[in-house]
């Protein structure tokens, strides 16, 4: 799994690349985190390059999630792969995050 971080005006882009699993999602959930803690409160996560995500990568979005919502911001879904987006559903998550097919668009909706 690859992540990367742009640092854009007031959100974050996390794009990510690869398969989160219950050996990688850790490292998703350090790099949201860091985001996070460096006080940053609205962010994007791209799946488009995702190609496998498992619960424990569920997991990691939705505890950022929360994280983000107690200090009034958001975490946002953008172009989530087919997979991205059939695990999203089976969990019942694409009514919880807001989830759009650009990342300008994402970003944008702050």
């Amino acid at each position: 799994m690859h992540i990367s971080v742009k640092e854009m005006n007031r959100v974050d882009l996390v794009e990510v690349n690869g398969r989160i699993d219950s050996s990688t999602a850790p490292e998703l959930g350090q790099t949201l985190s860091g985001q996070i803690d460096a006080g940053t409160v609205n962010i994007v996560v791209d799946l488009s390059g995702v190609d496998y995500m498992s619960s424990a990568g569920l997991r990691e979005l939705v505890s950022a999630l929360k994280r983000v919502k107690n200090s009034g911001g958001d975490v946002r879904l953008c172009n989530p792969s087919e997979r991205a987006m059939e695990v999203l559903e089976l969990a019942g998550l694409s009514s919880i995050f807001q989830i759009f097919d650009d990342p300008v668009v994402a970003v944008g909706s702050f």
